[in-house]
């Protein structure tokens, strides 16, 4: 009883430290989150695609979501693909879901993977295929019945359900198989299991650590298939919650381990996964140990505790916003990322989640690399130039980064300085004025170059003939025009910070106690509003 005092008491310290800390650092590199389900339509589509204007209607409504998202700092969209026994993607292997076209077996008109994959990435997003993998559906649906008639034998029934036997050679050569088919037709960023495990009311016959080598067998055939195909995509899944018993808390009888068979961090140790987002919808205790228990197990892979948000619904659940921020802030500190279950409970911002999750991820954050992969570091760009509409650059890599602040050299390491991810092109349309900007190669395994200034310092001024005549103490000031409401003269360092201010009047600028260097003029109005006159420079005689 002692024990389980001082553990509380060390969860509720957490509590305290996080409400501290949340804010003081925002990571570079965490990853973010969400699961977008479309059986039934759950969170995506809520229409049926069934004309051309039915079709652009269905596809607006992606749009709209993954424009949610970004706001809110999401870099990874989990979308669930195969359903059950059935998919949203033109398969030689299983039949279109329903949730589509409204038709089981018919397709909507369009290759809906495709055109989620390529809104994700114009995002700078990743998108995740999400596979069902052991459950197939009601026994007589389509999907169950479809993979009953082919492979006599292979699927179990379990009440009114179907399921692939894990115990049964076939099913890791058919899930690897399906896996291999979307790998290889589609620019996925990677490969999301769910359910790999067995169900909880299959009667095992087994042993458990026979139990977890069938599952094991069929994550391995999965990942082996996958990584030769292209190494870089990353390979997950959500597990149970809680991975097994602690020392001082008790998983009640569900956990991935002993109960399912599910040996998640055994398959971060041999390097089956990549990532994983445990299910963690729970509360208090039977939280916080178990994600710290991830956090210490991870073998430096990413995990993302998926949080229930869905219980923030009064029809759903009690829980209150504060669970959930705790959660968020905590996971943090372990360095941990976050997943959000399910969508269209973040984006109608039940109990204001929305508007949190916008303030707790202010800033973009990239998806850690996949340093145990590859630690190659790209090509740097090269030929960055900077307009008065963007900025333009060259380079070898798929993705680029693009930082920006007002101070020389611009600081890749500080996440508010992080301006756009994973850009394809070699272009970005952005405010420029009086700012400086480094872009950054990256690589398919998020393993960024070393970065390319826009200009040092000195370069930022215009070539000698451009600038305002200055002989070291007295700058002639250009003439002021009619128009022009200004009574005061700004000087700024090209760093953006101010030196000095002036009277607007006359021709000449007394500038004898300004240092040597280069600087930009400005007038102000009296309304605060800034307009840039010039560049100088004060050079003085030595002697």
């Amino acid at each position: 009883m002692q024990t389980r005092f001082f553990a509380t008491i060390s969860i509720l310290l957490l509590f305290f430290v996080s409400d501290a800390r949340a804010y003081e650092s925002s990571p570079k590199y965490e990853m973010r989150a969400v699961w977008v389900t479309t059986i039934g339509g759950l969170d995506w589509p809520h229409s049926y695609a069934q004309s051309s204007r039915s079709i652009e209607k269905q596809q607006k409504e992606l749009r709209r979501l993954l424009d949610d998202y970004q706001k809110v700092g999401i870099n990874t969209v989990l979308l669930q693909t195969r359903i059950r026994g059935t998919v949203i993607y033109p398969s030689a292997m299983e039949p279109w879901d329903g949730c589509l076209s409204g038709f089981p077996g018919k397709s909507p008109g369009y290759d809906a993977l495709k055109f989620a994959v390529d809104e994700c990435h114009r995002r700078g997003m990743e998108l995740h295929a999400w596979m069902v993998t052991i459950p197939v559906g009601r026994w007589e649906k389509l999907g169950c019945q479809s993979l009953r008639k082919r492979y006599p034998g292979l699927i179990r029934r379990i009440g009114t359900d179907g399921y692939m036997n894990p115990e049964n050679a076939k099913t890791a050569t058919y899930l690897a198989d399906m896996c291999e088919e979307i790998v290889r037709n589609y620019d996925v960023d990677g490969v999301h299991l769910d359910y790999i495990r067995y169900p909880e009311t299959w009667k095992l016959r087994v042993s458990g650590d026979q139990g977890r080598h069938n599952i094991t067998t069929i994550v391995r055939a999965i990942h082996d298939r996958v990584k030769a195909l292209k190494p870089w995509v990353k390979m997950s899944c959500s597990p149970i919650g809680k991975f097994d018993d602690l020392s001082r808390y008790w998983s009640h009888g569900w956990n991935a381990y002993s109960k399912v068979c599910q040996d998640a961090q055994g398959w971060l140790r041999e390097g089956l996964m990549d990532a994983l987002f445990p299910m963690m919808y729970f509360r208090e205790n039977q939280f916080f140990p178990f994600a710290i228990d991830w956090a210490e197990q991870s073998e430096g892979r990413m995990v993302a505790p998926g949080l229930g948000i869905y219980f923030l619904d009064p029809k759903e659940g009690n829980w209150k916003l504060d669970d959930v921020k705790r959660q968020m802030e905590v996971l943090r500190m372990y360095g941990m990322g976050h997943a959000y279950f399910r969508g269209r409970f973040l984006t109608d911002n039940v109990q204001g989640i929305y508007d949190y999750a916008g303030h707790f991820d202010s800033y973009l954050a990239l998806v850690p690399p996949m340093t145990w992969q590859s630690r190659e570091l790209p090509a740097t760009p090269t030929m960055l130039t900077v307009g008065q509409n963007g900025l333009r650059w060259q380079g070898t890599t798929p993705y680029y980064n693009i930082y920006s602040s007002r101070t020389w050299p611009v600081d890749t390491k500080d996440a508010a300085n992080l301006i756009a991810m994973r850009q394809q092109g070699d272009r970005l349309t952005v405010p420029t004025e009086n700012r400086y900007f480094a872009v950054t190669g990256m690589n398919r395994y998020g393993c960024e170059s070393k970065a390319l200034q826009s200009v040092k310092e000195e370069a930022a001024v215009p070539s000698s003939r451009l600038l305002l005549p200055c002989d070291g103490r007295q700058l002639r000031l250009p003439a002021k025009g009619s128009m022009l409401d200004a009574d005061l003269l700004l000087i700024e360092s090209l760093q953006g910070c101010m030196v000095c201010t002036r009277p607007y009047q006359g021709r000449f600028l007394d500038v004898s106690l300004v240092p040597e260097g280069c600087y930009v003029l400005k007038s102000l109005g009296a309304k605060g509003v800034a307009h840039r006159l010039g560049f100088f420079m004060i050079r003085r005689k030595q002697g």
